[in-house]
Formats: C-alpha cells, structure tokens, sequence
C-alpha cells in the first residue's frame, strides 16, 4: 500500500476520535453544561447532520481545488474547530465547534476515498478505501476509550484537547506523506450533480447505506449508557469496553474489505443480515454481563464492516450510470452514512425518553438495519438487468 495511504489513515483516525468520542462522554458532558443525555446525544445528531449537508456540497463546491492544498485545508480546519470545542463554556458553543468539524469531516472522507482508490491497482481499491477507514476504526478502538479516560478523569474539555494534538499530527503526516502530484477533482456541472442526485439506483444505494449503517447508532450512541445502566458495569469498565468494541471493529473493517474485494453486494447482503441478528440478540444478553460482552464484540466486529462495499458499490453505480460524477456519489454516499447516524442517534434519543427506555434501542436499530437489507437484495435483482455494471471494475 502506498505511503500516502498512512496519511490518510492518520487523519482519518484523528476525525474518527472527535466524532464518537462524545458517546462515552454523554453523561459527563450533560452535567457539566446541565443539559439531559438525550440533548447530550444530539451533540452526535448535529455532528452526523453536519458532514451529511458539507460532504457534497463542499466537495462539489472545492472540485478544482488541488487536492492535495485541499485535504490540508480541511484539517487545518478540524484543528481550530477542536480548539473551539476545548473552549466552549455553553452547550450552544459546543454544539457550533462540532459542526464546523463535520464540515471537515464531510469533504475528507468523499475526497479521501476517492483519493485511496486512485493510489492502488483497480481490483485493490476496497483494500485501499479500507486502509485510510482503519483509521477510524483504530479511533474507535483507541482513540474513542482514551478519549473517554482522560474526560472522565480530567474533564471532557481535555479529551478535545487531545484531539486538537492530533490533528496537528495529521496536519503533519499530510504534508510529508501525500503526493504532491495527485489529480484535481472532478468538476462537475450542475446537471450532472442533479443526475447524481436523482438517479434512482444511486438513491437505492444511498438508503442501503443509511438504514444499514445507522441502525448501530440507534444503539451505539447511548452504549455507554446501557452499559451501565443494564449491565450493570462501571463508568470506568465502560472504557475497557468501548476498547473491545473498537478492536472488534477494526478486526471487522479488514475483513469487510476483503469480502468486499471479492464481491461488495453479496458481502453487503451477509454483512447486514448478521449486523440485524446480533443487533436483536444484544436485546436479550445485556442485562447479562458476560453475554453482554460477547455480544458488544459481535456488534463492534460488524459495525463498520459493510463501509468498504457501500463505498465501492456507489463508485461501481456511478461510473456505470453517472460518468463525470462519481466525486459527488462519492460525497453523497458519505452524506447517506452520516444521515444514517443522525437518524440512528436521534431515534434512540426518542426511543431513551420515552416508555421503550434504553433496553429497546438494540432491536429497534435491528430494524433499521433490516431495512437496508432488504434494499440490497432489491439492488441485487436490479444488477440482473445491468449486466455491464461492473465493466468499469
């Protein structure tokens, strides 16, 4: 794999920290700013809502931008906007500092994916696309329980501390490693956007993504919460587990990448239909702690498994339906996954807050998720009469 790819990863688990990080912190940063853990939890909405509505309009918006003084803006950006958060005195402030970002966030990803895929021979792009998403999931592997230490220990304002040290890091790591001589982006005209946009099989795809992505947010933004409140576990054995969740995801990602090389679809197909099951089984075995923890590993092993074949597969979709646009599918698949956890988090805020209560958030994000099964195999039947889909593989 290519040096560049290193620092695409290392940004990537920069970005990966501060966005989940907030939900081992919910409890702590809702009495410090004496806000309820529901409008805590909308610090994970406002965030998702915010890469969703940057990812394709920035990127269309920065299309003639060398990518390279690009990617190097954007983290400039995510810096300052840790700064902010390090300094926020108000749950308003904080809530602004989150936002900007996600609007580094949003660009990253649609720009950084399709950068990855570039660097490497066309049957290794998920591989590749993989890579620069380890870095994500080594976030929540590492950098998500860290960051849950040092705010509890140390105060949350810490934790973004931290962040702001890592995205100097990645600043770094961007400059040294990535290619001087990357292409520009695509620059694509608004009818092309608009086709991008409307075309009915990238839609499909779009809402694959949402409804099989998110449904682990409705769940996966009040962990913590359940964790201690039905399993019975320690704020501070709540670190140790969110680590073995983000070892599982990591583990999870690779082999998602692998399936994906293969065959995206018929990976995507197995991989929510075991992402539902374990989903609605950790229903039954969190008020059980050592099933609990088997089960938080199975979940974590699935949860971010399935981004290598969503992203491939638009990319696939695109270049076969919409040439000249795959930036902006691209960029709209990542907007579909953080409208999927911006959904997924405020559903299980609904779900929190009201008779259900935290122990029916498992299986309701198995329904999600359900859902964006059963798009796929709707999509697989429509790749039947597409039989030169995968020509530009």
């Amino acid at each position: 794999m290519p040096p560049a790819l290193l620092a695409l990863a290392i940004s990537a688990f920069a970005i990966g920290t501060t966005e989940f990080v907030i939900v081992g912190l919910l409890n702590t940063i809702a009495a410090d700013l004496h806000v309820s853990v529901p409008s805590a939890g909308l610090l994970v909405s406002g965030y998702a809502l915010g890469v969703a509505i940057g990812a394709p309009v920035l990127t269309a918006l920065t299309g003639r931008l060398p990518r390279r003084h690009l990617l190097l803006g954007l983290m400039a950006l995510f810096t300052a906007a840790n700064v902010a958060a390090a300094l926020s005195g108000t749950y308003a402030l904080l809530m602004t500092a989150r936002i900007l970002s996600a609007l580094a966030h949003g660009v990253f990803f649609s720009v950084g994916s399709t950068i990855a895929a570039g660097l490497v021979a066309p049957e290794k792009r998920a591989s590749a696309i993989a890579t620069m998403f380890a870095g994500l999931t080594l976030a929540t592997a590492i950098g998500v329980p860290v960051g849950t230490w040092v705010g509890q220990e140390l105060g949350w304002r810490a934790t973004f501390w931290i962040i702001t040290a890592l995205g100097v890091v990645s600043l770094i790591a961007t400059a040294a490693l990535l290619p001087r001589t990357l292409p520009r982006g695509e620059v694509t005209t608004l009818t092309q956007q608009a086709r991008v946009l409307v075309h009915p099989r990238l839609l499909l795809v779009f809402a694959m993504t949402a409804l099989g992505y998110g449904g682990t947010f409705v769940t996966f933004t009040y962990l913590g919460s359940v964790l201690e409140t039905i399993s019975g576990f320690s704020a501070g054995m709540v670190s140790v587990l969110l680590l073995v969740y983000g070892v599982a995801i990591a583990i999870g990602n690779v082999i998602g990448g692998k399936m994906a090389d293969r065959d995206p679809v018929r990976a995507l197909t197995t991989l929510f239909l075991a992402q539902a099951l374990v989903l609605l089984a950790f229903t039954f075995t969190a008020p059980h702690p050592v099933l609990a923890v088997i089960t938080l590993f199975l979940m974590g092993a699935l949860a971010f498994a399935n981004v290598p074949g969503l992203q491939v597969y638009v990319v696939q979709l695109a270049q076969h339906f919409t040439p000249g646009g795959v930036d902006v599918a691209s960029a709209l698949n990542i907007a579909a996954f953080n409208l999927g956890i911006a959904a997924g988090a405020f559903i299980g805020g609904l779900v929190v807050s009201s008779a259900l209560g935290l122990a029916a958030t498992p299986w309701i994000g198995a329904l999600f998720v359900a859902g964006g099964l059963l798009l796929t195999l709707l999509s697989v039947r429509l790749d039947r009469h597409a039989p030169a889909l995968h020509a530009a593989d």
